[in-house]
């Protein structure tokens, strides 16, 4: 099933379930809990992000190719950092290049994103896509300067501006992906292809992810996971390619689809 998050013709946040054909229906009932296809037609308006999250976990340097592009070794174990849920945007609103805390090196990144659908802990990786809801695109937005220059030799500053975390179009629910980890994953920027990849490059695949993450953590449901973006980022490019006020920049995986977002400068 796609769960699809948006605005009723009324403006009021509703859940839908979009069908092949581009159709929507009405689902009744809590993410989390069940939801029921009442089968009533709707006219979904304006998407939102397809929930707002409890918590964004992310994932550094998970993909090979993305190490060897930049130089760094393997790393032992995932690197973890962290994301507000107030960086969340929605497919079609705009990317917010900083102004008034300035950046001028903010790079898309492409990722799939796991949404954890009950509380977890100290699972183990055999058990662990059982406690997966569904998989949606998110593009790991990045200010380089704030995350490598003046960020206190920890990321999160660089990571979680707002619109940072752009989110959609909506979830794709685990049983319609079987094997997340074979799934092809691309950004494009302007027209021209920037990143374009398979998620069995990915060094923890998503089972380990979550084994880690949920040892001796509770991971509430609703936990996005955001699982690390293949090579071609813009600062490894030569010259570093960044993003600009009217470029638009998408994020399409296999399977489940596009989330495409505009460049602005904040005002």
């Amino acid at each position: 099933m796609k769960i699809v998050r948006c605005l009723d013709a009324a403006g009021t946040a509703q859940w839908a379930c979009r069908h092949p054909d581009g159709s929507a229906t009405r689902l009744e009932g809590d993410l989390f809990g069940s939801l029921r296809d009442t089968g009533e037609q709707m006219t979904t308006g304006s998407l939102l992000a397809p929930l707002v999250p409890s918590a964004i976990l992310c994932v550094g340097l998970n993909y090979r190719q993305h190490a060897v592009e930049t130089g760094v070794p393997l790393p032992k174990f995932p690197v973890l950092f962290m994301k507000t849920p107030t960086a969340v945007q929605r497919p079609g609103g705009p990317i917010v290049l900083p102004r008034h805390l300035r950046s001028t090196e903010v790079d898309y990144e492409c990722e799939l994103a796991v949404v954890i659908g009950k509380t977890c802990k100290n699972v183990s990786r055999d058990a662990a896509l059982d406690y997966v809801l569904g998989y949606t695109c998110v593009n790991d937005v990045s200010a380089r300067d704030w995350q490598t220059q003046w960020g206190g030799s920890q990321w999160c500053r660089g990571k979680t501006f707002d619109t940072f975390c752009p989110l959609g179009p909506w979830i794709v629910t685990a049983d319609e992906i079987p094997d997340p980890n074979d799934l092809r994953i691309r950004t494009i920027l302007n027209g021209t292809v920037m990143q374009d990849c398979r998620t069995n490059d990915m060094i923890f695949d998503i089972p380990a992810l979550i084994e880690f993450f949920s040892g001796s953590t509770t991971l509430a449901p609703g936990t996005v996971i955001l699982t690390g973006t293949p090579q071609g980022v813009g600062y490894a490019r030569t010259p570093p390619v960044y993003l600009q006020a009217g470029d638009t920049v998408t994020v399409e995986i296999e399977r489940i689809g596009e989330l495409t977002n505009p460049v602005e400068q904040e005002v």
